[in-house]
């Protein structure tokens, strides 16, 4: 091993090209994944499954999408970040055609694990794009527009979805948002470069050296500390149409429109969430904790919330309060990890902050299938984020962490 400063990474007008490629992919995985919260009922109907069930596709989703951000941000940091969200993509979208054919439980829940094993790439490839492309100073900015995909998927999906069933059936959304990741994995794949400013011409593909980053206290800090965070945001989107439903007596179509409303707001918040904290020195951990508390009371009130226009006057608060914790979050692991290896950190600490939403649909079924209680299902939760805002106290900032050494790959 050798100790080697991270090479400095400059402006380049075809960085807004990456960042708007890196973005649709995301937002196309994004939407395959929130397709299912407004599907669900209808699926489970078709399929025969109970309420309490419906958790488990979600679960046989997160389980594919925690195992390939592990294994999906090395290849980015071995192979390259376009030939991974280009070839992990088209592949979820294949996926997403299949699951709309199916009609065994069996067979469903292992093409919704095959969605999730390929849908799980695209982040750690975007990750290290824009680390490639944004100096420092930019990242938040750049984070928060990538990171408005995960809130515009729910937004998309919220306000199609329920049309396309009420007009087609529940296959159709399922077929036409895999086409659509289809189409956009083959524009990444001819348009998307993967040189930047913190790239060496020339410099051969070697498998990367991950033992930094397993001693890195504030990486493992930052990991556990989103899957608190995640518990409590893919929680609601996996089980917040069905609660509602179920619970508040709202039809799909209404329930729809609350979430929709719910991820609309995200949409502008992060990107400006982002440029507040380039504005403030890149400073990320005391506003990461501080949306995260706002959080936990947000979920709180919602689960109070009994009428159609109680859900609807909360969902924009919360929608902020569920999303904008993620650009400062994720602009973090560059800082912490360096350039060279921020794929595979993005992918070891997004595996982490996938667990919760791999594992808070089955208890969040079981807890309302026990209660019955709308209330206890939403402090279920809301106990996520108070986690992940206790453990990202612990977190130390670094800072400039571009131009600490780092130590260069080795071959495997």
């Amino acid at each position: 091993m050798s100790l080697t400063p991270e090479p400095a990474v400059v402006r380049h007008p075809y960085r807004w090209v990456v960042l708007a490629l890196a973005w649709a992919a995301f937002t196309m995985t994004a939407v395959d994944r929130s397709t299912w919260g407004p599907a669900s009922v209808a699926v489970g109907e078709h399929l025969g499954v109970s309420l309490a069930g419906l958790g488990a596709f979600a679960t046989g989703y997160y389980v594919g999408y925690v195992v390939s951000n592990a294994a999906g941000g090395v290849l980015t940091d071995w192979l390259g970040p376009r030939v991974v969200v280009g070839c992990s993509l088209f592949l979820a979208g294949g996926f997403m055609i299949l699951f709309g054919e199916t009609d065994s439980v069996a067979t469903g829940l292992a093409f919704q694990a095959g969605v999730g094993v390929f849908a799980g790439c695209d982040y750690s490839a975007g990750v290290k794009l824009i680390s490639q492309w944004f100096p420092p100073r930019d990242r938040g900015f750049a984070m928060g527009v990538f990171m408005t995909a995960t809130s515009l998927g729910t937004v998309i999906a919220n306000a199609v979805v329920p049309s396309l069933i009420a007009g087609s059936g529940w296959r159709a959304s399922y077929h036409v948002f895999g086409a659509a990741s289809m189409a956009v994995a083959v524009l990444c794949l001819v348009l998307l470069r993967n040189s930047g400013g913190a790239h060496v011409a020339g410099a051969p593909r070697e498998v990367p050296d991950l033992r930094p980053l397993a001693r890195n206290r504030d990486l493992w800090l930052l990991g556990l500390a989103g899957f608190g965070a995640l518990w409590g945001t893919y929680g609601f989107i996996t089980w917040s149409n069905a609660l509602m439903i179920k619970g508040g007596h709202l039809t799909p179509v209404q329930a729809g429109a609350v979430v929709a409303i719910f991820g609309v707001t995200a949409v502008a918040a992060k990107p400006f969430m982002g440029v507040v904290s380039d504005l403030f020195g890149g400073r990320r951990k005391v506003p990461a904790v501080v949306v995260l508390a706002a959080f936990v009371g947000t979920l709180l009130v919602f689960g109070t919330r009994d009428s159609l226009s109680g859900f609807l006057w909360v969902a924009p608060f919360l929608g902020v309060a569920a999303y904008v914790y993620s650009p400062l979050m994720i602009a973090l692991i560059p800082e912490l990890a360096g350039v060279r290896l921020a794929g595979s950190a993005a992918g070891a600490t997004n595996a982490f902050w996938q667990l919760g939403s791999m594992v808070v649909p089955v208890v969040l079924g079981a807890v309302f299938q026990a209660t019955h209680s709308f209330f206890w299902a939403f402090a279920t939760l809301a106990a996520g984020p108070l986690l992940g805002m206790i453990l990202m106290l612990g977190v130390r900032e670094h800072r400039a962490g571009d131009r600490v050494p780092a130590v260069t790959a080795v071959a495997g």
